[in-house]
């Protein structure tokens, strides 16, 4: 699932209106030279990030166990990965409203238990 995030904890890690994400199971990501970093951003959730310029890369939550979301802007190619919805969008801000026709979700969206 790819998905852009309203949410006020991912606008404030990323300085950014909203981040788009892809979620993949953590079995399916490796890191490799990578110098990734992480930080407990709440009791619940660790964010990771590079160690040598700070780029916010993942996201991990007790409430997703074994998933890991990817910022789709740390990606070599962003436009290869296209968001399906908006999530959080109850905490979108007024000023930053996309035009895109995809489901808006006011907290997290419905997820398959497969």
């Amino acid at each position: 699932m790819a998905a852009v995030c309203h949410c006020s904890m991912c606008r404030r890690a990323h300085a950014a209106p909203a981040v788009g994400w892809a979620m993949f199971q953590q079995s399916q990501v490796v890191f490799t030279g990578a110098l990734l970093r992480e930080f407990a951003s709440s009791e619940e959730a660790r964010r990771g990030f590079c160690g040598a310029c700070g780029t916010q890369i993942s996201f991990t939550a007790s409430f997703l166990p074994g998933l890991i979301d990817i910022a789709l802007g740390s990606l070599d190619d962003p436009e290869a990965i296209v968001p399906q919805l908006h999530y959080w969008h109850s905490r979108h801000l007024g000023w930053a409203e996309f035009a895109d026709g995809l489901p808006r979700y006011p907290e997290l969206p419905p997820f398959d238990a497969d």
